[in-house]
């Protein structure tokens, strides 16, 4: 029959007495009220244990100190439960597969009878995640911050021919002291409607905040960053022009952007829910439905405090914005295009010419309502009318100077200069415009003339082309060789005649045959 247990201050005291106070054990009974019996059994695991005084630093834990003198403990019922190392098991909660529910069995497997059920295991850790969590409370200076978000709740618009139904997307921007707030109905949440949304939202505030404070979606941020966002170039034109910056919330932290959240949820409950039984059949007919009931919105008074969302926006927010600049911002799509070979960028299947010594080079083409314009380096080195149908817009300044000599060729003027070649050059380059059936066929064979035209002297290549009309040669690689092997300095001779004399020594005649 195992001991009863003694709490371990005594058995501490017990200890210090024993062995350095060197006192007998009935002296230490009459000190500690223990018995004498509990007493020896207690010196007797001491001696077991070669434990002296004082105790070893593993012993200065309660739980240590009774696992060494009582390790039959965990078989005896006990009604006090061993406290699970709640921070390790957070820690093992983020492995990947780990459960709760096996790290309770665990945790049971080594305190049978002195540890929790499961349901308190879970009740109890999630009392010790509470006091973990800190959570620092906002306070919004006036004209300050703008925080943007979507609803997850859309509005459908029904087409009024097809019938389809099409889901519209809610834009909701509130101002963080006065939580004056704005929406608006968009097709979608791509960059032209999300830029698009901003406009509308500054006009109706009526001027700009310092800061505005998006959701991480595609159209605000390139590239998600808890610490430095990449944030897309359109967004950021927006912002330089309307003078306001930008601090996207950041990933998985929804406390950065809780007024916009809040804002969301009034939006669905006092706008969204009192349009759930009417029918739209175009974006602008919702837009306007909500416009009108953001007015009363923005009007209700608040329950704790005086005044509305409205006033507290003329009373704070409204000075402290600064003023809209005098053109509103118009959408520019922006890609990074490379300049092809022949010194051309494509848009939307229409080409763009570029100085042609940026060949090679990557720019930033910015496309406007009725304008291209093309950066290098934050410099612009092209612009051009935008054109909507499919083709080629060149300017002569881009080319260089022999293409640009190219562009103004036609029959006549080739036909002209073959002829400072020479005469047979002309009419053999004659005969080649007229059997193709494009003048641009001939234009290609006139350059390869005109290669070996750098190579050869005019003379020869004007009797190559003699030849050439003689023999009826009309390929350009006919040309080339002759000039190659030298056969148009060859003396020209006459057509042999190849009749053979009808007689000879050597033929027999028709006796010869049966």
């Amino acid at each position: 029959m195992s001991r009863s247990r003694i709490k371990m201050r005594y058995l501490r005291e017990i200890l210090r007495l024993r062995f350095e106070s060197k006192l007998s054990i009935r002296k230490i009974s009459h000190c500690t009220r223990a018995s004498v019996g509990t007493i020896q059994g207690l010196l007797a695991t001491a001696q077991q244990q070669s434990l002296c005084w004082p105790l070893p630093e593993t012993l200065s834990d309660d739980q240590a100190l009774a696992r060494c003198f009582y390790p039959e403990a965990d078989t005896a019922i006990s009604k006090r439960l061993e406290q699970p190392d709640w921070p390790e098991v957070h820690h093992e909660l983020k492995r990947k597969g780990m459960t709760r529910q096996l790290l309770w069995e665990e945790y049971h497997a080594k305190y049978p009878n002195r540890s929790y059920c499961y349901a308190q295991y879970c009740v109890h850790y999630k009392k010790w995640l509470a006091t973990q969590k800190r959570s620092m409370r906002q306070i919004h200076k006036a004209g300050e911050k703008c925080f943007i978000d979507y609803s997850g709740q859309t509005m459908p618009i029904i087409h009024g021919r097809t019938g389809e139904i099409k889901q519209a997307q809610i834009f909701v921007a509130v101002l963080g002291a006065s939580g004056y707030t704005f929406a608006c109905a968009s097709w979608s949440q791509r960059l032209p409607d999300w830029l698009d949304a901003h406009v509308k939202m500054f006009e109706f505030f009526g001027g700009v905040p310092e800061l505005l404070v998006p959701d991480n979606l595609k159209s605000a941020v390139t590239k998600a960053c808890r610490y430095d966002p990449d944030k897309n170039v359109s967004y950021q034109q927006l912002a330089s022009h309307y003078q306001v910056a930008v601090l996207p919330a950041r990933p998985y932290k929804p406390k950065d952007k809780s007024k916009a959240e809040l804002a969301v949820q009034m939006v669905q409950r006092w706008i969204l829910a009192r349009l759930r039984h009417q029918q739209f059949f175009s974006l602008a007919a919702l837009n306007q439905r909500i416009s009108d009931l953001l007015i009363d919105f923005n009007q209700r008074p608040f329950k704790q405090q005086t005044g509305c969302r409205a006033s507290l926006f003329k009373q704070l927010d409204q000075p402290e914005l600064k003023p809209l600049p005098l053109h509103p911002w118009q959408y520019r799509d922006v890609k990074r295009v490379k300049i092809h070979p022949d010194y051309h960028v494509q848009y939307q299947k229409h080409f763009y010419s570029v100085p042609h010594h940026l060949v090679g080079e990557k720019l930033e083409l910015h496309a406007g309502q009725n304008l291209i314009e093309l950066y290098l380096h934050n410099q612009l080195v092209a612009s051009h009318a935008r054109q909507l149908t499919p083709g080629t817009t060149i300017l002569a300044m881009h080319m260089p100077e022999r293409h640009c000599q190219h562009q103004y060729w036609n029959q006549e003027t080739i036909l002209a200069n073959a002829l400072k070649l020479g005469a047979h050059v002309q009419l053999w380059m004659q005969e080649r415009f007229t059997e193709k059936q494009h003048p641009e066929q001939a234009y290609r064979i006139w350059l390869g003339v005109l290669n070996l035209g750098k190579k050869y002297p005019p003379h020869r290549l004007d009797k190559s082309c003699e030849l050439a009309l003689k023999k009826h040669l009309n390929r350009l690689e006919n040309l080339r060789s002759m000039l190659k092997n030298c056969r148009d300095q060859l003396p020209e001779q006459d057509e042999l005649d190849y009749q053979l004399p009808q007689q000879h020594l050597n033929i027999r005649g028709p006796d010869s045959f049966h």
